[in-house]
């Protein structure tokens, strides 16, 4: 919008500028002039796409899930996916900017099971999948009007009439096409990856899925406490083992190394059972319940002095209760 100027020490009237003015208003009117004037739209039919779409600028924009409302994180990064987009057609290409819908995933079903008053895999199991993936699609665009009008209000130019859905048929068959034309190529390959499971939901987790808001709770994790067997000449540490702890117990059968710290103090201490254990001195007391209330005190070493020793690593066969 443009206002006549005012001369300095000037009082602003109904015809200057404003001397409080309203920048909110100042938006909504430079928005409501875009909508009146079909701006995004001319800047889009005024430029051809050339022969076999030489001059288009295409842009995929991540598309966000529409059963939940947008927050900070959308409105940061709405703003690059704009200015790239404008930076374009500025240059004369045609971009057309399609907003897309997220509708598959863990989100949209934590979201009908939380409309379904549903917990577990095995209520959805006798609901019926097909029931509770129709639910799902009911629920999945809940919030699209809530959508479109934020991201209009950020000054987006965004084509939301021409929108694609992941569940769309035409979407998820392109989807296998790209899979399939990767595989004729020779680039797809099998492979093994660590990843979060969800034991609730019976099925593997994305670092995107691990990051959403109410999916997790925190709790105690156990902890395992292991002996290894010493192989050493010195006289104090013959027949004792070492017990060291663990919160990744699933690691122990390729276990090649135990840690000491270089200035702790260590014991060797008979427990009741007449067994021998070497562990850090500040640690006997945990054990009271394994060892005894007061198990013989037979050697103390510091962390330096215990680098090198060598132990029997665990099997597999000895883990097994």
């Amino acid at each position: 919008m443009a206002y006549p100027r005012a001369r300095v020490g000037e009082q602003s009237d109904n015809q200057g500028v404003p001397s409080q003015p309203s920048f909110p208003k100042l938006e909504e009117d430079v928005l409501a002039y875009w909508q009146n004037d079909k701006t995004f739209e001319a800047s889009v039919n005024a430029r051809d796409a050339g022969v076999n779409g030489a001059n288009e600028f295409v842009f995929y924009d991540g598309p966000p899930f529409a059963n939940g409302l947008p927050h900070y994180g959308h409105l940061l990064t709405g703003y690059a996916k704009d200015v790239v987009p404008r930076y374009q057609t500025m240059r004369g290409r045609r971009v057309e900017r399609r907003f897309g819908w997220d509708c598959h995933g863990l989100p949209a079903e934590f979201e009908a099971e939380k409309q379904l008053g549903i917990s577990h895999k095995n209520e959805i199991e006798t609901m019926g999948v097909a029931k509770f993936n129709d639910a799902c699609r009911a629920s999945v665009l809940r919030y699209t009007t809530d959508w479109e009008a934020y991201v209009t209000r950020q000054a987006r130019w965004v084509d939301f009439v021409h929108d694609y859905k992941t569940l769309d048929l035409s979407y998820m068959e392109s989807v296998m096409w790209a899979f399939k034309t990767l595989w004729d190529k020779g680039l797809i390959y099998e492979g093994f990856r660590v990843l979060w499971y969800c034991w609730r939901c019976e099925t593997p987790l994305s670092n995107t899925e691990t990051k959403m808001d109410d999916v997790y709770r925190d709790r105690q994790d156990p902890a395992v406490t292991v002996g290894l067997k010493l192989e050493s000449t010195v006289p104090e540490l013959q027949g004792v083992e070492a017990l060291v702890w663990t919160t990744t117990p699933w690691t122990l059968p390729s276990n090649l190394a135990a840690a000491v710290h270089p200035d702790v103090s260590y014991v060797v201490v008979q427990a009741a059972n007449g067994r021998k254990y070497l562990l850090a001195e500040a640690r006997v007391g945990a054990y009271a319940r394994e060892l005894g209330e007061s198990p013989a005190l037979l050697a103390k070493f510091i962390g330096k002095q215990l680098v090198g020793t060598r132990y029997t690593p665990p099997s597999l066969k000895s883990l097994l209760p």
